[in-house]
């Protein structure tokens, strides 16, 4: 008996990075690059929770609110990259903060059922 079709790679549940628009992404890149530059690589990582979760979210506000939204202003005028990019790493590094150091789940936690076969 032939088994031609009975095996189906099951990549439905995989993530999907194709979603996730690469080019804005690259923004996102160079202000982490500044950041290096200028403080440490990775150096926003070593605060603690609730001083980051503070200074995060006001650089975030800052940069989307403030310059973005009601100023107008598209770039940062000391790196020169646009203020959504600086906004969007405060929020990547919200986000890492909560997942390091609070009780959120890992996403295979959440979606088991969606664990790469």
């Amino acid at each position: 008996m032939s088994k031609v079709g009975l095996d189906i790679k099951k990549d439905h549940f995989k993530d999907k990075w194709h979603l996730l628009p690469m080019t804005p992404l690259r923004w996102v890149v160079k202000v982490l690059m500044f950041g290096a530059k200028k403080y440490s690589k990775d150096g926003w990582k070593f605060g603690d929770y609730e001083d980051a979760r503070e200074r995060y979210y006001d650089a975030a506000y800052r940069h989307i609110v403030v310059e973005w939204w009601e100023n107008g202003n598209l770039l940062d005028e000391e790196t020169g990259l646009p203020h959504l990019a600086h906004g969007a790493c405060c929020i990547l590094f919200l986000l890492w903060y909560d997942m390091e150091y609070k009780t959120m789940p890992r996403v295979d936690q959440v979606f088991p059922w969606q664990k790469d076969e």
